[in-house]
């Protein structure tokens, strides 16, 4: 028996070390496929990409654009690129297209911008505007720019009527409808469920909750959501209104009026669109085609004629190693996006430990003389907001002034780190405000005994056992609420404190209420309205700065992560061209999942390499 018993051992083995030895085998004829791309790719000028000498700029933006993207590893980022395969949520860097606008005025090879916007999504109205201003800086050098589209959402519509020229295909969309806010409201749901909702608030208007104790919103959050809303849908047909030349009144803000003009263009949507002043013409895809070939001249590209995606420029106007900064005088820029969470968090996510180590970075380097936090965010955990805060409190007592630039959002939490600054700067369109604090506890007790499930036990004190399978004590809930009191008490202080104004004062506009940024302005809440690069010559200012740099302070990557950004980065371009048929979605596919499954494997770290994982089993 015991000899069978060793016999079966040493058969599993041995199937066991054949098979690990062809996956170490498999992948390390993947790396090494890497490395001769990358060998190859810079030996061969073959898929280089260059500019014609008379060419058309397409800004064909993909996504969502963003101060800053969601962190991804580096051989997803290589995957994307390489394979040319669209990332579920893709994102656009403003930063990015700004600079990539900016550089087409001084390009001479650059003779028209082609805004094709299709795959434009969410963006904020300030960063629409930054994008609008630098087109209009483009066609002050006396390039046109064109705007071209099967439809225009309302985002698209606003940089298209920037444009020299919008064109609408015929048979196209567009309608403008403004700016809303619909939720979903749970209370009666919550309650089939027999589940228990404990709220914890202080503020009129903070309706974070409001889905989980109503079917509806409350008279106060819609007079307040309302307010912004409507001020922020001014700003909107302002500037479209004076980009276009038209009245604001030819806006449609009711469907009586909407009804009456689509009348009149007999139910064509193209038709009324131009009717209406949205567009110049209504042109077919080859129209336009022949429209810009005798412009910059006809090509053998599908576009028919000569023509630089804005992907493509952003490769050859931007090294792909960013170069050292060695300026001795800095203005140092720390983003703050996303959703603020304790701990370190990647970027794209704010995260009270990661974005204070920044900050604290920032702090600690001689060549950075002021600091701009430039905050995109909604808030989010009141204690990592004051663990960032702090560190602006630390700059400042180094004698580094520190600038806060809003963005899109600084509400919240994201006004709760913005307030210790020596000057806010906002947007006119920025969201900002929300000063409020609310805490939220869910308990199933009544859920758990409809089905028969019951908790029971004992503890040495009041306190024990707290848990969301039992009910919330009335003690407890008087606790939590005192916190939150407590919490709000300390919000409206920093405010008064930082800008200079009384509690009472404060506690007035604050509420939970939101304002949009030139309103805030109004009410004491900012001090300036621009944007970044505003911000930024107030942070040298402040410095006394009358020549320097701007330097980003990012999250350092780990050696390892470096190394492989760097390798993905060369390889992409030439290994795409060389191996990949963009159209073989198979192929690709399969490539894909490999990668994936490299990825798994790379990434476990078990300090004794033994693991209970089934690698085939996921879904």
């Amino acid at each position: 028996m015991s000899n069978n018993n060793s016999l079966t051992k040493t058969f599993f083995i041995g199937i066991w070390s054949a098979l690990n030895f062809t996956r170490k085998a498999f992948f390390n004829l993947i790396f090494i496929g890497i490395v001769i791309a990358i060998i190859a790719g810079l030996m061969s000028d073959e898929g280089k990409v260059t500019i014609p000498s008379e060419s058309a700029l397409i800004l064909n933006l993909q996504g969502n654009v963003v101060i800053q993207k969601v962190a991804v590893s580096p051989l997803d980022e290589f995957l994307e690129e390489a394979l040319e395969q669209q990332n579920e949520n893709p994102e656009v860097l403003l930063q990015d297209v700004i600079y990539a606008i900016e550089n087409a005025q001084q390009d001479r090879r650059i003779k028209a911008i082609v805004l094709n916007l299709q795959g434009l999504g969410s963006a904020g109205l300030d960063k629409l505007q930054q994008i609008g201003d630098a087109l209009d800086r483009f066609k002050s050098s006396g390039k046109p720019v064109y705007a071209i589209g099967d439809y225009y959402t309302q985002n698209q519509y606003y940089l298209a009527s920037r444009a020299d020229h919008i064109y609408l295909n015929p048979e196209g969309f567009m309608m403008l409808e403004g700016y809303s806010r619909y939720r979903l409201y749970y209370k009666e749901a919550l309650a089939k469920l027999k589940a228990s909702t404990h709220i914890f608030r202080v503020g009129t208007y903070k309706s974070a909750i409001e889905p989980y104790i109503r079917d509806d919103m409350s008279d106060a959050a819609k007079e307040s959501n309302l307010a912004w809303l409507t001020a922020l849908w001014d700003v909107y047909k302002t500037d479209v209104a004076k980009a276009r030349n038209m009245e604001v009144s030819n806006f449609d803000e009711s469907l009586e009026e909407f009804n009456a003009k689509f009348d009149q263009a007999n139910g064509d949507y193209a038709l009324y669109a131009k009717q209406n002043g949205w567009v110049d013409e209504l042109k077919t895809r080859d129209q336009v085609r022949e429209e810009l070939a005798e412009l910059v001249g006809k090509s053998k590209s599908r576009l028919g004629y000569q023509n630089i995606s804005y992907r493509n420029y952003l490769k050859v106007i931007k090294p792909p190693i960013p170069l050292p900064n060695n300026s001795l005088q800095n203005v140092g820029i720390v983003v703050a996006k996303g959703t603020i969470l304790n701990g370190n968090q990647k970027a794209g996510t704010i995260g009270g430990d990661s974005t204070a180590h920044m900050l604290r970075r920032a702090r600690l380097d001689n060549s950075i003389k002021a600091v701009v936090l430039y905050v995109d965010s909604p808030g989010g955990s009141a204690f990592a907001s004051e663990i960032i805060r702090q560190e602006i409190e630390l700059l400042k007592e180094a004698g580094k002034p520190v600038v806060a630039a809003m963005s899109t959002y600084a509400a919240s939490g994201g006004y709760w780190i913005s307030a210790s600054a020596d000057q806010i700067w906002a947007s006119p369109a920025t969201i900002t405000g929300s000063i409020g604090i609310f805490g939220m506890f869910m308990t199933f007790e009544n859920t758990l005994d409809y089905l028969g499930v019951h908790t029971d036990g004992i503890g040495t004190t009041d306190i024990g056992g707290i848990s969301p399978t039992l009910g919330l004590k009335p003690q407890m809930a008087n606790i939590i609420q005192r916190s939150i009191e407590h919490g709000y008490d300390e919000f409206i202080t920093l405010v008064a404190e930082e800008r200079d104004m009384t509690k009472e004062a404060v506690d007035q506009i604050a509420q939970g209420r939101v304002w949009i940024g030139q309103t805030a302005k109004e009410l004491g809440l900012v001090d300036e309205l621009g944007n970044l690069d505003d911000a930024t010559k107030a942070a040298a200012k402040l410095a006394n700065l009358e020549k320097y740099d701007t330097k980003y302070i990012e999250q350092t990557l780990s050696p390892r992560e470096k190394f492989w950004q760097e390798v993905f980065g060369v390889a992409s371009v030439w290994f795409s061209d060389i191996y990949f048929d963009s159209n073989d979605e198979k192929l690709l596919g399969i490539f894909k999942q490999v990668a994936q499954e490299f990825n798994s494997i790379a990434q476990l770290n078990d300090p004794k390499g033994v693991y209970a994982l089934c690698f085939y089993c996921e879904q």
